[in-house]
């Protein structure tokens, strides 16, 4: 496995390291033997110390070797990859398309060179599998989904006011906290507080500028940013929250919405990528959340005025997401939908 460097930095708990280790472990305990390769660099913007290192490390890999390469160095790298390709038997993670939406035609072109020499493909959501296929014309057999799975968790016990809202992400412009404080700024009249879990060094003046925005609009003391969090302290979070709100302006899947389903909890997000794939539905059809149009303050207060004013809202939308826990897929799915790749891969 070729991973960035970080995999295992418990300061930067993004979906897509989560995922990678997550996938290393179990095939391992399947039997398979695992070797990670991290790569320093800013991937998916990697100097030329990086594509060296890449190289170094890609050069070092046994021919025939199955190599599972995480798709945030692989899109950026075909100089590095595409030669290698005749003796090593690639397999790309797509966890978040890099093409999509780029203004920089660049990235696509990189994108589509690499995933047209690997002998297969793995993403995470039917959306992503949809978009790789129509952006670069790939054979849909070649081309997989391995859902993220999902630990099981104790239920969430919720407040008495409802208004314990939780979001997990990193502090960046995608993940739209913006809009959420844009949206909040309307609700002052209600009984609510927010918590905001995420790596505030990304984007450190985007993080400031929203501390900055909070305190001007009244909302210091209700909106909390805790900087990054993992295992028990995270776990803490979710447990006390009643809602997750998921404000993206882009998402593959949106592993945090089956994470606080997993605990019962109702989801709050935008209607992107592969988020209503990740939210799903209730036993009986129900959504265990509401979707809103990205980019849109007004719907996303909407949304939540309505979970903070109806009850009736709130019960069914509490009883989807606890049916919903139940279908959540384990990470033992995923990890044998990617096996099965790798072997095929490997013939």
């Amino acid at each position: 496995m070729v991973v960035p460097e970080g995999v295992d930095d418990p300061l930067r708990p993004s979906g897509g390291n989560t995922y990678d280790r997550r996938v290393g472990r179990g095939l391992a305990a399947a039997g398979w033997a695992v070797r990670m390769h991290p790569v320093p660099g800013s991937w998916p913007r990697p100097d030329w110390r990086s594509t060296l290192a890449l190289s170094d490390t890609v050069s070092r890999i046994p021919d025939d070797a199955v190599v599972l390469l995480d798709g945030l160095v692989a899109s950026a790298a075909p100089d590095v990859l595409v030669p290698e390709s005749s003796r090593l038997r690639l397999v790309a993670l797509v966890h978040m398309p890099l093409g999509h939406g780029s203004a920089d035609d660049g990235a696509r072109e990189r994108e589509g060179a690499v995933l047209s020499i690997a002998a297969s493909v793995v993403t995470t959501s039917a959306w992503a599998r949809r978009l790789l296929c129509d952006l670069y014309s790939l054979p849909g057999h070649r081309v997989h989904v391995a859902e993220p799975g999902a630990d099981p968790a104790d239920l969430a016990p919720g407040t008495a006011t409802a208004g314990a809202l939780l979001q997990v992400a990193a502090v960046i412009p995608g993940k739209g906290h913006d809009v959420l404080l844009e949206a909040l700024s309307t609700l002052t009249g209600l009984g609510w507080h927010c918590l905001c879990v995420g790596s505030l060094e990304r984007e450190p003046a985007f993080a400031e500028g929203l501390r900055r925005r909070a305190v001007g609009a009244g909302m210091d003391g209700r909106v909390r940013f805790a900087g990054p969090q993992a295992g028990v302290d995270l776990a803490g979070s979710y447990g006390a929250a009643d809602l997750l709100v998921l404000p993206s302006r882009a998402e593959t899947y949106g592993m945090v919405v089956t994470e606080a389903l997993a605990r019962g909890l109702p989801v709050v997000a935008t209607e992107v990528g592969g988020v209503p794939e990740a939210l799903g539905r209730g036993a009986d059809g129900t959504r265990p959340g509401l979707l809103v149009s990205p980019d849109d303050p007004g719907a996303l207060s909407d949304a939540l005025r309505a979970w903070l004013e109806d009850a009736g809202l709130r019960r069914r939308l509490r009883r989807a997401a606890r049916e919903r826990r139940a279908a959540l897929t384990r990470w033992s799915t995923t990890t044998a939908v990617v096996a099965d790749v790798l072997a095929e891969a490997a013939r």
